[in-house]
């Protein structure tokens, strides 16, 4: 069991970066029906359209979104979302901290291995590998079906609709 004290030396990912991960995610999944509106990112991600703006201030620059001005813009990918990685998405929106203190030579040493393992699994887990499960594609394509549909995570009904000439997203062959 870890102590409060011991805590602070576990790797934390801070809001900001499970926001971040969490927004760009939901740009992967709904994007293949054309740029993601602000506001539904704010409303599906339950955080406010002005720090959604601050993330993507940060993940702009960094080349992993990109926006699309005027009427039935939004946001989309900047790139393949199976070249868009974890581990870049926080890369982009964390600020560098002091780093970790350890107490022991050892410990430093058990932290900084696990630390380095967790980084490079980030680094291979892209937004392709999150929306392209299983589970994933169902529910996109339960939401996709029709007209106008609501979101089931958030609630949102979106006049968005499931592509044009009845496109629905495709599900890749396992």
């Amino acid at each position: 069991m870890i102590d409060a004290q011991d805590r602070d030396s576990v790797i934390q990912i801070t809001t900001r970066g499970r926001y971040a991960v969490g927004a760009v995610l939901h740009i992967a999944l709904h994007s293949e029906i054309g740029p993601v509106p602000l506001s539904e990112i704010s409303v599906c991600q339950n955080i406010s359209t002005s720090y959604v703006d601050q993330i993507f201030a940060a993940l702009r620059p960094a080349g992993i979104i990109e926006g699309i001005p005027g009427p039935g813009g939004g946001y989309r990918l900047a790139r393949p979302a199976s070249h868009i990685s974890v581990a870049e998405i926080l890369a982009a929106v964390e600020r560098p901290g002091d780093g970790s203190v350890y107490r022991s030579a050892l410990e430093g040493a058990v932290w900084t291995r696990l630390m380095a393992g967790i980084e490079a699994l980030m680094d291979r887990v892209t937004m392709a590998d999150l929306v392209e499960r299983p589970p994933v594609r169902e529910w996109l394509l339960r939401e996709y079906q029709g007209g106008p549909w609501r979101c089931e995570t958030c609630g949102v009904y979106t006049e968005r609709r499931a592509g044009f000439g009845g496109y629905l997203p495709k599900r890749r062959a396992m």
